[in-house]
């Protein structure tokens, strides 16, 4: 299967980054290059290009569409080991970070990937196939207690407590082994009434299981500080996400490095030295134009903001 995906907000992105052909600038989550291309295309010889994914299929892809840029190196790694991976290449400063934190339609795609419910698939979910961890280990191995607690805080399911508890009972009689049989599990545990009113019932519940498998929240927390202290004088980094849990710990840590300061309100000055690393360009995030969310569905959940670095 091709790996196709349509990068979403590529035009406010591009431009929020600010492309200096001499600048070296780094994709964390490269998927099939939509982005890199048109990053590549704005950078003279001496600039640099760095796309990092976990994701074999999208390497194998993304080098395949980059290929006649020599400016660009693609890495197999995971985002979270970003400053390590251009240290090992004598890179120490960078001027724009990119993080396109959606699943990519590829992904979404491949039955065999396990990460939709709208084929029957192997309980699957893995970013990185190396790992060895699945959806399935989670959904047959977790306690109810931990199944209740994924579904609840990363897909904020208010059925989270019935969702868990009919699944320990359905795996009690047999292993739960397809996405197939899961969403079946999932109808069951939800009223009709409210199958009718609102999306898909497993939606909520196969967000929640990918979230956790892949550690996809942890990550981001754990990695933007150190991705902005990479960030040269004037170097921005963009994040798109896709929902309100990522876009509120982007949204939260872009405010504290522009104004850390502990201090009490009623301080008159600062005593804690904590200092600003720059500043939020987006107050409210980009949002995709009418247009594309036409063009493309899946780019209505989309929001981008941006920071730039000041020393």
């Amino acid at each position: 299967m091709e790996f196709k995906h349509k990068s979403v907000l590529l035009e406010e992105t591009i431009e929020g980054l600010r492309v200096k052909p001499e600048g070296i600038y780094v994709d964390g989550t490269l998927g099939g290059a939509g982005h890199a291309v048109e990053v590549c295309k704005k950078l003279s010889a001496k600039g640099r290009f760095i796309g990092i994914d976990q994701d074999q299929d999208a390497i194998i892809a993304a080098s395949e569409r980059l290929a006649a840029y020599e400016q660009a190196a693609i890495i197999r790694s995971n985002y979270c080991y970003m400053a390590q991976e251009l240290r090992n290449r004598g890179i120490h400063k960078v001027d724009g970070i990119l993080l396109d934190l959606g699943v990519s339609s590829y992904q979404l795609d491949n039955e065999q990937r396990g990460f939709t419910y709208r084929t029957d698939a192997p309980l699957d979910m893995r970013m990185d196939q190396r790992q060895s961890l699945t959806a399935g280990d989670i959904v047959n191995g977790y306690e109810e207690k931990e199944l209740y607690r994924i579904i609840r805080d990363y897909g904020e399911d208010k059925f989270a407590k019935n969702i868990a508890k009919h699944i320990v009972a359905a795996r009690a009689q047999s292993p739960i082994q397809t996405t197939g049989e899961l969403t079946e599990i999932i109808r069951r545990a939800i009223p009709m009434k409210i199958q009718a009113a609102g999306g898909h019932p497993a939606k909520r519940t196969f967000q929640a299981i990918r979230i956790e498998l892949n550690r996809e929240l942890d990550v981001l927390r754990e990695s933007l500080d150190g991705m902005i202290d990479m960030l040269d004088d004037g170097g921005r980094i963009c994040i798109i996400t896709f929902h309100s849990l990522e876009d509120r710990i982007v949204k939260t840590i872009f405010r504290k490095n522009e104004n850390p300061c502990t201090c009490p309100p009623d301080f008159p000055v600062c005593v804690c030295g904590k200092k600003p690393k720059g500043k939020v360009i987006t107050r409210k995030p980009i949002l995709p134009s009418k247009e594309e969310m036409e063009e493309n569905p899946r780019s209505k959940s989309a929001k981008l903001r941006i920071f730039e670095r000041t020393l």
